[in-house]
């Protein structure tokens, strides 16, 4: 299964978002990570449609929209006007799960579904042959920085396991505490799309993409 890389742009240089999208893609991401975050969901606040849409000339890189927001469903329109390619809501933030990813499929994006570290992976049996992403956070949300949570390698063995037996042909992503030196370790867990922020932007986010995307190459040897 192809390896991806989603730099994060929470942890970019707000004050040069464009530059630092043009810089990640240019080195080799496939898509730019963008976390919505509404204050309630999660503790804080982050960007909306007008900064997504004020960024989606930079590049035509997949823009990969976590929405950390309750009933994110309200905004499905929106976001795809403002440039989403792929819309990931929370299983815990909406009342009517199906019906949420029916809307962002029924509107042309790709639809995930993310689960918080103590969320159970069984709750998405249900919906698993309607999405093509399953999101799975190595940390709780709200806050980049954070240290992996270990225990959350397993949830992604166990789903890569039962998508597997039922031949599903499934993107697995992880967030949080992503970097260069337990890359191998989460590869080999079964997940294959990595969001990186701190890990990537906290340094020359050109030179730590390609460094990634080697680390993925050598893992695929």
């Amino acid at each position: 299964m192809r390896k991806i890389l989603a730099p994060s742009i929470l942890a970019a240089d707000f004050a040069h978002l464009g530059e630092e999208v043009r810089r990640v893609a240019g080195a080799g991401a496939e898509y730019i990570h963008i976390d919505v975050m509404d204050g309630m969901f999660v503790p804080s606040l982050s960007f909306g449609m007008p900064v997504i849409k004020s960024i989606r000339p930079c590049t035509d890189k997949v823009f990969d929209v976590h929405m950390m927001v309750e009933e994110p469903g309200r905004y499905a329109d929106a976001m795809k006007e403002a440039g989403a390619d792929l819309l990931c809501v929370h299983q815990e933030a909406c009342r009517h799960l199906d019906r949420t990813i029916s809307q962002i499929k029924g509107l042309g994006m790709k639809a995930g579904v993310a689960i918080n570290p103590a969320t159970p992976v069984g709750v998405l049996d249900c919906v698993l042959e309607q999405v093509d992403m399953v999101l799975i956070m190595l940390v709780n949300p709200g806050f980049g920085g954070q240290k992996l949570i270990p225990y959350t390698l397993e949830k992604v063995r166990q789903l890569r396991r039962h998508t597997d037996s039922l031949g599903l042909d499934l993107d697995i992503q992880v967030d949080g505490g992503v970097t260069l030196n337990n890359a191998d370790q989460v590869l080999a867990a079964g997940a294959n799309v990595l969001v990186t922020g701190s890990a990537v932007f906290g340094g020359d986010a050109a030179v730590n993409t390609q460094a990634f995307i080697k680390k993925f190459e050598e893992f695929s040897r």
